[in-house]
């Protein structure tokens, strides 16, 4: 079955269908296809069918719709194992009952494609269906001569490529370690002359005390001038990180050559399966008698294997540029893996020829002897092989560990379907098995790889040119020419990141859907992530981002997924929301809205809570996992939480009815690896953008009134080129075709192809091109162009940019701090505010709409009303506003705009303060949790952590408030509200027996209309708290007397208290709209 280019899903948008009385019923009650998904762990063997049966019914009485099943073995330091051992008779009772429970209960059910959460392998998949790289082993002959010798393989499970064979450079292995050097720092080493050696098994490190603040040089002197061109650093095996400078004496005086930063502080295999990579410096061929090394902002222990200095020249960051070593972190920017034009070698005999570079493969035994007839002259022989990197599935129980499977070949993934989830789709026969819909993969952890069966063969297909010739760049060796090598290695890094978007994630896709599921995926990757983020995504059926609750994690990865699914027409983009680490059991929703309405604004719009962790035993409030906000039936707001749950359906909801409006799409680069854009330059306030690549540009984009399109309907005023020199012909005939069609595009000249293919006829094209679009106008000028019925335009802000072909801002916002989002449908517009301060915000944007009538329709309680105080002028819509702190809601245009009748000017009037309840309140505790037997009584709303009774400052869980109080006739036109005041952290509302709903983020008040009599009126709030107060409590008692367990429990009697309880004031309000 071939693989197509790109997935475009079948997700029709809701409002194509919806009338305007059913989106308003459906955003009060939405469908249960908007329900939020939740990553359901199941924790190191701590599972039980009588727990998972529970985890799913909890699930579905609070609206959850989705559960994605993930066997995960944390560290066994991190938690304590459980007896259910992985693919256990046990644990397939266990996984049955889960999955007919959710089918019972109307629950979707994914399946991680195996154990852990990243990425997919396990002990079924042997070496040779693993990732894999090239690696060689080389020898040096001296012709002519007859040679019969077993060339050994570098490691075990080696399986051969090629033997290459070429004559040896002038200057191969002319080092300083080579003239006698003198060797001095002004630090002290162990051995301080294995520095420089010439034998990377040896090495030296510092002894001195070196700290952050240290500045160290090593000097290196030679009696006559030496003619360096590349510097090599080989790191012992060890942490090191420094900023490094090689300069080089001139008289008294020192000259800088080169800075660069030395990092090799992760050794990890999924951030590169050379862990400790040497670090490869280039530069113009310099003469002198003394070089120095100055190394800063370093760590205690710095040191090196060796340090090479040579005449050769050698590939700048060769290790990097075949993806040996990738970077360190989890977060790699749009710069990363981008590097400079290297100077090139000015000595051509230096350099390899690639047309002398001689494949004597035939020439090698099946026992690894090559006989071979050497010609005359010195030569270079290398044998080329496979090998493992050695990457396995993570978190995962030994059980379920095994190798990575292949990411940039997908012949093993029917083989790994077959072992896990076929296995379990399999055991369960269909009628119980209807919940099981999804198979998940989670974010790309799992470092990369650049080689695999019948690599030369594909390399071939895909660029038209033989591979095997520029193998020995992966040495660091310059062929060629150093542009050739680096255009060579671009390739190599081009091809992987297809291949783990088309092989992988296509496979997995394909292997998915032919067995009945959809492959649903987190389309970024954190350690070493070696593809295009909008390409691997757009092979998925669904993608998703993901953000933690505090901080800025996750500001590349929504964006990531929502420009994926917009630009490759699909409709849902999830999040994996709210992650996050520490704070065990202290989060609740009120906490959680500002970040997961700032995602909403990042284009998510199908939620998924993280975390779900089952429970398999009767201690609360249970198993945890140090990462994660808490989301189960052990916790003690969970069914509480279900008025967030609401919330968030109700965003989802309308956040999936069209299409979105974003003005601009950013061009990410044809360059890769590639985990997110750059916005460059920044849009204005007021406009939003999705990131775009070469394959959709290339398949998927037409030109409609002077608008990139797509077909299923997006649509862009502008695209933004990057600055980059580089561009692939093809692409920039589409971009001109595009241009003479009636695009805008933004950015500089392109120069140059990146890549060897045609190469040097692509750069010939490239420049033709691109003097026809931009002619000779300097990139750095403001400058229109006018070409074919386009706009050519450089040198200019966004705004400048915008303004030029008039587009104004989709919403003129005032305030940086109240951020948007916005979506079009065949009847109206649909805009979503949100307030991410703790101040009221008063503002009056000016919306991008005409002629309708604006609603405020807000999803925390599923109300709607007109707005009837706004100003339309040509263009735009201004309506004022008020957003309380963190209060968001949705401005809707659908209906035509109507002459306001308000007697008031307002469109959110104050409140009236009709009543203030100061009675006392009658407190119910539960006993079961420690609370006090009898009923309290608070003559003042207080903070229970404030109490002089440990019974009620330690507890956790719920409590009823009661009291009565004392109303009049409500006026007609009127709304009553009670306003709570404070809460903390929820309370559920009822009044004269009549369910009000639950509050739980401010303000915190319900509509009491409909409820609230003339006379005598009963109030019950049914306030609950978090787990941190008992927790602390009980860590002040002796362990037998405890009634709370967690394996994950770092409170202390020392540990501050949360605040907790109904505060008020309470009272009772009058709004007239």
């Amino acid at each position: 079955m071939m693989l197509p280019a790109f997935v475009v899903t079948a997700q029709r948008p809701l409002s194509k269908s919806i009338t305007a009385a059913v989106l308003k019923r459906s955003f009060k009650t939405p469908p249960d296809s908007v329900r939020p998904s939740v990553y359901w762990y199941w924790l190191s063997d701590n599972i039980s069918q009588q727990g998972v049966k529970k985890d799913i019914e909890a699930m579905a009485k609070v609206g959850i719709g989705r559960a994605f099943i993930g066997n995960i073995g944390l560290g066994k330091g991190e938690m304590p194992y459980g007896k259910v051992k992985l693919f256990s008779d046990e644990w397939w009772k266990i996984t049955k009952v889960a999955i007919t429970t959710a089918t019972k209960n109307g629950i979707d059910i994914g399946l991680f494609n195996g154990p852990g959460w990243s990425q997919s392998g396990g002990p079924w998949i042997k070496p040779n269906q693993s990732m894999r790289y090239i690696a060689g082993n080389e020898i040096q002959l001296k012709g002519p001569m007859q040679f019969s010798q077993k060339l050994p393989p570098t490691k075990p499970d080696f399986q051969d490529v090629a033997v290459l064979a070429f004559p040896v450079p002038a200057s191969e292995g002319d080092d300083i370690s080579n003239h006698t050097p003198k060797i001095t720092s002004d630090i002290t080493f162990d051995d301080i002359q294995k520095l420089f050696d010439g034998n990377i098994s040896t090495g030296a490190s510092a002894t001195s005390t070196v700290t952050n603040k240290t500045i160290a040089t090593i000097d290196v002197e030679v009696t006559d001038p030496f003619t360096a061109r590349s510097l090599v650093l080989y790191p012992l095996e060890k942490s090191l990180r420094a900023d490094v400078e090689l300069q080089i004496k001139e008289g008294d005086n020192y000259r800088s050559i080169k800075k660069f930063v030395f990092d090799r502080t992760n050794p990890a295999l999924n951030v590169g399966f050379t862990p400790y990579a040497p670090v490869a410096i280039s530069f113009t061929a310099t003469s002198a008698k003394q070089y120095r090394l100055v190394l800063s902002n370093m760590n205690n222990g710095a040191g090196f294997a060796e340090i090479k200095l040579s005449t050769a020249p050698v590939v700048e960051r060769f290790e990097e540029k075949q993806l040996a070593k990738m970077l360190q972190t989890p977060f790699p920017l749009w710069v990363e893996y981008q590097w400079s034009q290297q100077a090139e070698p000015n000595d051509k005999s230096m350099m390899i020829d690639p047309d002398k570079v001689i494949n004597i493969t035939k020439n090698l035994s099946a026992d690894g002897v090559l006989n071979w007839d050497v010609p005359s002259g010195d030569w270079i022989v290398i044998r080329y092989g496979m090998l493992p990197t050695g990457v396995t599935n993570s978190p995962a129980t030994p059980e379920g560990q095994g190798f990575e499977i292949d990411k940039i070949n997908k012949a093993a993934m029917q083989h790994h379907f077959d072992s896990f989830v076929g296995k379990i789709q399999n055991s369960i026969p269909v009628a119980d098995r209807t919940s099981l819909k999804w198979m998940v993969a989670d974010s790309y952890e799992t470092g990369s790889q650049n080689w695999t069966d019948r690599m030369t063969e594909i390399f071939k297909k895909q660029y038209g040119y033989d591979p095997l010739p520029w193998l020995p760049v992966m040495s660091g060796r310059v062929i060629g020419s150093a542009d050739q090598s680096d255009r060579f290695l671009w390739d190599l890094r081009r091809l992987v990141a297809d291949r783990v978007a088309y092989e992988y994630v296509g496979g997995l896709r394909e292997v998915s859907n032919k067995h009945g599921l959809k492959m649903w995926l987190e389309n970024y990757g954190h350690w070493g992530y070696p593809s295009e983020f909008l390409k691997y995504g757009g092979q998925a059926d669904e993608v998703s981002g993901e953000f933690w609750n505090e901080g800025e994690l996750g500001n590349i990865e929504c964006r990531a997924a929502s420009s994926c699914a917009h630009i490759y027409g699909k409709t849902r983009v999830a999040a994996e929301s709210f992650t996050a680490g520490g704070l065990a059991y202290a989060r609740y929703p009120g906490l959680l809205k500002k970040r997961g309405d700032w995602s909403f604004t990042e284009g998510i719009n199908n939620t998924l809570l993280h975390v779900f962790i089952e429970q398999p035993y009767d201690s609360l409030p249970g198993i945890n996992a140090w990462f994660g906000t808490e989301f189960n039936r052990n916790i003690t707001w969970f069914y509480q939480g279900k008025a967030f749950i609401d919330y968030i359906r109700r965003c989802n909801f309308l956040l999936q009815q069209g299409k979105p409006v974003n003005d601009v799409a950013y061009f990410i680069s044809e360059d890769a690896p590639k985990m997110t854009g750059l916005r460059d330059p920044e849009l204005p306030i007021g406009y939003s953008y999705d990131y775009i690549n070469a394959e959709v540009l290339m398949e998927r984009v037409k030109v409609k009134d002077g608008n990139l399109v797509l077909p299923d309907g997006m649509s862009y005023h502008m695209l933004v080129l990057p600055k980059l020199e580089t561009m692939r012909p093809e692409l920039l005939r589409k971009i001109k075709q595009l241009v003479t069609e009636g695009a805008t595009i933004l950015g500089p000249t392109p120069r140059r192809s990146p890549s060897l293919q045609n190469y040097p006829e692509a750069d010939i094209e490239v420049n033709k091109l691109a003097h026809e679009l931009w002619g000779n106008v300097d990139s750095k000028t403001a400058t229109t162009t006018k070409f074919g019925k386009g706009n050519v335009l450089t040198g200019m802000t966004m705004k400048e940019a915008l303004n030029s072909i008039n587009i104004i801002p989709d919403v003129l916002l005032t305030d940086k701090d109240v951020l948007y989002t916005h979506r079009t449908t065949k009847n109206g517009e649909i805009y979503f505010l949100t307030n991410q301060t703790d101040r009221t915000i008063s503002l009056s944007p000016a919306f991008r709409v005409t002629g309708k009538q604006p609603e405020w329709w807000d999803a925390v309680t599923g109300d709607t009303r007109y707005l009837p105080v706004f100003t339309q002028s040509a263009l735009t819509t201004t309506v004022p506003l008020k957003l309380e702190p963190y209060q968001s809601g949705f401005v809707l245009f659908e209906k035509s705009a109507k002459t306001t009748t308000a007697d008031n000017n307002s469109n959110f009037p104050d409140a009236t303060i009709l009543l203030q309840l100061n009675k006392p309140w009658k407190v119910s505790f539960d006993v079961a949790k420690r609370g006090p037997a009898q009923p309290v009584v608070f003559n003042e709303l207080s903070d229970w952590s404030l109490n002089s009774n440990d019974q009620i400052k330690n507890y956790s869980g719920t409590a009823i408030y009661q009291t009565t109080f004392k109303a009049s006739t409500v006026r007609k036109g009127e709304k009553i509200y009670l306003d709570l005041g404070m809460v903390s952290v929820m309370g559920k509302v009822k009044l004269n027996g009549i369910d009000l709903g639950t509050v739980w983020t401010a303000p915190y008040k319900v509509d009491a209309t409909a409820a609230v009599k003339d006379g005598i009126n009963t109030l019950e709030v049914e306030v609950v708290n978090t787990w941190v107060n008992r927790l602390i409590g009980d860590s002040k008692l002796p362990a037998e007397q405890r009634k709370t367990w967690s394996n994950v429990n770092t409170y202390t009697p020392e540990s501050k208290y949360q605040q907790s309880g109904l505060m008020g004031p309470v009272t009772l309000q009058s709004v007239k709209y």
